[in-house]
């Protein structure tokens, strides 16, 4: 299996800064500061790209899931929000919710949200991040 890689690059301080990141592929390069982080500054933050893998990945997951149960999908479109909140500990990520539609031909609605819950459940990514933060799916069928 490949290895893949990310880049960032910060100057300056935390709120004064500024930074760069790059998939290593190039696929993605983005500008990142305090302001779009924290505020409603321009550019992403890391929640954005974390959100981005998530639904990436479980659209993957659930697309090949769907597909080995015998219902192709013509698409799967998911939404990652991830909730960035301040505790005792400091900063972290509590929470995601996934919003997505799938437009799967002849799958009935009940057999389609047991897909998407296993789908949830065994991504990848979602089991990195479900140790620390809660994972919540909403699927529409469409």
């Amino acid at each position: 299996m490949p290895i893949s890689k990310a880049s960032a690059r910060w100057t300056g301080n935390l709120t004064e800064g500024s930074g760069t990141i790059k998939t290593g592929k190039g696929g993605i390069t983005g500008n990142y500061s305090f302001k779009s982080r924290f505020e409603e500054g321009e550019g992403t933050n890391p929640e954005e790209l974390i959100g981005a893998a998530h639904a990436g990945c479980f659209s993957m997951a659930f697309s090949k899931a769907l597909s080995d149960a015998g219902f192709t999908p013509t698409s799967v479109d998911t939404i990652a929000r991830v909730h960035l909140d301040k505790n005792d500990a400091g900063f972290g990520v509590t929470r995601i919710e996934l919003e997505t539609v799938g437009e799967v031909p002849g799958v009935d609605n009940d057999t389609f949200q047991k897909i998407a819950a296993d789908a949830k459940e065994n991504c990848p990514i979602s089991r990195l991040l479900a140790p620390g933060a809660q994972i919540s799916l909403h699927a529409t069928l469409s």
